[in-house]
């Protein structure tokens, strides 16, 4: 494949990410990493236990010769916590890319956008590889590439909402806006979620609720793989304008009376 996902300079033929938590097992989850296609799952370095390597961990059950861990800064409301979890993250050998969170709002877990800039520029310039998760805000995001962010992760909707993407036009104009790969993280909920999503344009997403706690976990793995494929090929096939009134699919030229 020629079209490729480019994080930093690591280069991956899946467009979709995946998280570990949610899942019913551990079996479970490693299904779904099959049915979903996927080179990259994100952990959470909270959730990790990187002192005692006697006991079990989340990382037990991941093949990291397959799959490539994403750490993440889950949990951290401030960006000195956020820092300090993604040092751990690669001093425990996981991965020099931190998909980086600072949550602003227990409720809400919308993110602290001042703490999440601080946070990445000190995290640059420690050369870690920052995906930093943010709201669907054009300014935010220039912000964060300007600070040295590999990517940009703006939120669809609220963290395990399933609402789907809610304003698509914030999306485009951050397309617009930023020239580093942007990832929609947060609020897909099901198959047309997705589809919609890359047919924005956006470089890939990154979701966990959606397929963990579906009915059928598996084959909504599966069914989001295939959603974003084909959305990322409709977008690259280019849709037909939108219209208001009807256009006839044959040509009414040279019809015989």
């Amino acid at each position: 494949m020629s079209d490729y996902l480019m994080l930093g300079s690591k280069k991956f033929n899946s467009r979709l990410i995946v998280g570990t938590g949610k899942y019913e097992s551990p079996e479970i989850m490693k299904q779904c990493f099959e049915e979903s296609g996927v080179e990259v799952v994100t952990v959470a370095v909270r959730r990790v236990n990187l002192m005692d390597k006697s006991k079990e961990s989340m990382l037990d059950h991941i093949d990291q010769e397959r799959f490539l861990i994403l750490p993440n800064t889950a949990g951290c409301y401030t960006a000195k916590d956020a820092i300090r979890y993604a040092r751990l993250g690669r001093e425990a050998g996981l991965s020099n890319l931190v998909k980086l969170e600072v949550i602003g709002d227990k409720r809400t877990l919308f993110p602290d956008n001042e703490a999440l800039l601080e946070a990445t520029r000190i995290l640059v310039k420690e050369d870690f590889i920052v995906l930093p998760y943010t709201n669907d805000d054009p300014v935010v995001c220039k912000r964060l590439e300007e600070a040295g962010a590999a990517a940009v992760m703006p939120l669809g909707a609220p963290i395990g909402s399933g609402l789907g993407i809610q304003n698509p036009n914030n999306i485009r104009i951050i397309l617009e806006t930023v020239s580093i790969p942007v990832i929609v993280d947060a609020g897909v909920g099901t198959a047309s979620d997705a589809t919609i999503a890359m047919e924005l344009g956006v470089d890939g997403i990154l979701m966990n609720t959606g397929i963990a706690q579906a009915k059928d976990a598996v084959a909504m793995a599966r069914a989001m793989r295939l959603a974003v494929e084909s959305g990322r090929l409709a977008y690259q096939a280019g849709r037909i304008p939108k219209k208001l009134h009807a256009a006839a699919s044959s040509p009414l030229e040279g019809m015989l009376t």
